[in-house]
């Protein structure tokens, strides 16, 4: 390891002999420098990996040295020394970017402490991180033989997100492999238990999870006030990990006061869950009361044209007198139109956004090659997903929302999965298109692959007639029809689908937010 290089710059280097010695002892080169003037000569001769400096010597100050070495060395780790504990000095030496600050005197600790701290600091975090995930592997695998509730399968997704994106930032890939591995395994054990406990959650007086159709009566509701202002952001096809990526962006405005996961409906997709969330009815209810309104796999148009006459007609069911708007974006253009006149929302009550860019996002990443390659994984698809979002309009709403002091509420509708082995199926050609679902009559399909519901009312959902079915894909599998399968199989693999049965697409997030 050590042949790190170090650069110190004092005046009264000679003083500083034991330390020198103490880090040599440790077998790091220390090069010394009595001035920033000689300190940047150095600087052009030898490449450092640090650089120790005294912000008060003659000449060229400690600071106005700082800058010079920044110009030329830009990502050179730099720690000011200094026996000033003056605020301007530390404002002036973080705001270049200095790597660390000490206040003499020092001890050799400290100075080793801080070499580690910038030096090292990505190898011992790596170390730790493995060495705890190691620990936390054996715990999980145990308890996911156990874990009997949904309770309890929420609170593993989020541990083994933890996990992923603990292990995300580290060196060592085994252990990432290891994770995946594991994700599998608990997906393949939460298919059987919602395959079995699934359809209880709608009986009478059922132990049920909060779900798509109940999540606005019993998380939203409590929340809306005459006295504040609520902005609810259902981002569609969220997963709980894009949540977790892009947390600490909205939290330099706003405070959580509540994160609780909830379940999103089978389908795990749009038109049903979204719908069913606005609506606060099942499926086979909305095609009942509000024909007009729901549209069937096969019907013609747009299925979620109608989320704004849902919410009306819950708020009505519900009994609550609110002002509220709703918004749906689906472009640049919508989104920055609703930047510009966010103010005249202040007034309502409830103000409802809803944001595509995600679900483009993923249906992108299946048609283009370039988007294909820049969420080529889940750890990639999170990336660039921070990244529309720190960009983005929704940002700048939910910015605005904090200086007018709203309430911050964000969701989704359902989440979405990496798809990866194909499962033969054959339909009519009514058979439903959806990759990780189909509804239809006479389905033939692998037994082992599907959760299948031969009862579509059972789970509330619509029957286009007597022998329609529906079946869901389980895991990370996608459905392909026998014509074509080897073009239609390299097509969609390893691109983002929803619709069927995963923890990704079925755990997801609700968070309740205060401004800051």
């Amino acid at each position: 390891m050590n042949n790190i290089k170090i650069l110190w710059v004092d005046d009264e280097i000679d003083l500083l002999k034991p330390h020198i010695l103490f880090l040599e002892n440790k077998n790091y080169e220390v090069t010394t420098s009595k001035s920033g003037t000689e300190a940047l000569e150095q600087i052009e001769r030898e490449n450092f990996d640090i650089v120790f400096l005294d912000e008060n010597m003659p000449g060229l100050t400690g600071l106005e040295t700082l800058a010079e070495i920044k110009e030329k060395r830009e990502n050179l780790p730099i720690v000011m020394i200094t026996k000033s504990e003056e605020e301007f000095i530390m404002e002036e030496a973080i705001g270049s970017k200095i790597a660390d600050y000490l206040i003499k005197p020092v001890n050799p600790n400290q100075i080793l402490l801080s070499i580690k701290k910038n030096l090292d600091h990505s190898r011992l975090i790596s170390e730790k991180t493995t060495s705890n995930y190691q620990q936390e592997f054996r715990k999980i695998a145990m308890d996911m033989a156990q874990v009997n509730s949904y309770e309890e399968w929420a609170e593993l997704y989020q541990r083994l997100i933890y996990w992923e994106l603990q292990l995300e930032t580290i060196e060592d890939s085994g252990m990432f492999e290891i994770l995946e591995s594991q994700k599998q395994e608990a997906n393949t054990q939460f298919c059987k238990f919602i395959d079995k406990n699934y359809p209880g959650w709608f009986e009478k007086n059922a132990d049920a999870p909060v779900m798509s159709h109940t999540i606005f009566k019993e998380k939203i509701v409590p929340e809306i006030s005459k006295d504040q202002p609520t902005l609810l952001v259902v981002v569609d096809n969220l997963r709980y990990d894009q949540w977790k990526a892009f947390e600490p962006v909205i939290s330099t405005y706003y405070k959580k006061t509540e994160e609780s996961p909830f379940y999103s409906i089978l389908p795990t997709a749009t038109q049903y869950a979204r719908n069913a969330m606005f609506s606060g009815l099942m499926p086979s209810e909305m095609e009942k009361l509000f024909p007009k309104y729901w549209k069937n796999d096969t019907d013609e148009g747009g299925k979620n044209n109608h989320e704004a006459e849902f919410l009306r007609e819950q708020l009505k069911r519900l009994g609550l007198n609110i002002k509220h708007e709703y918004h749906k974006i689906t472009s640049l253009k919508a989104g920055r139109k609703l930047v510009e006149n966010f103010k005249t929302q202040k007034n309502n009550d409830l103000t409802v956004v809803v944001y595509n860019f995600v679900d483009m996002l993923s249906h992108s990443k299946t048609e283009m090659e370039v988007i294909k390659e820049l969420a080529s994984n889940d750890k990639s698809y999170r990336s660039l997903t921070h990244s529309w979002f720190k960009n983005s309009p929704l940002l700048e709403i939910i910015q605005q929302a904090q200086q007018l002091g709203f309430k911050l509420i964000l969701t989704t509708d359902h989440g979405t999965i990496n798809v990866k082995h194909p499962s033969k199926v054959i339909g009519d050609k009514n058979t439903s298109l959806n990759l990780r679902y189909k509804t239809g009559k006479s389905l033939t399909y692998e037994e082992k692959d599907v959760l299948a519901a031969q009862n579509p009312k059972s789970i509330h959902l619509p029957t286009l007639n007597m022998s329609s079915s529906f079946i869901f894909a389980k895991g990370d599998l996608f459905f392909a029809y026998p014509n074509n399968f080897n073009h239609y199989v390299s097509y969609y693999r390893n691109t983002y689908q929803h619709g069927g049965v995963s923890l990704e697409e079925m755990v997801i997030p609700f968070v309740v937010m205060t401004p800051k």
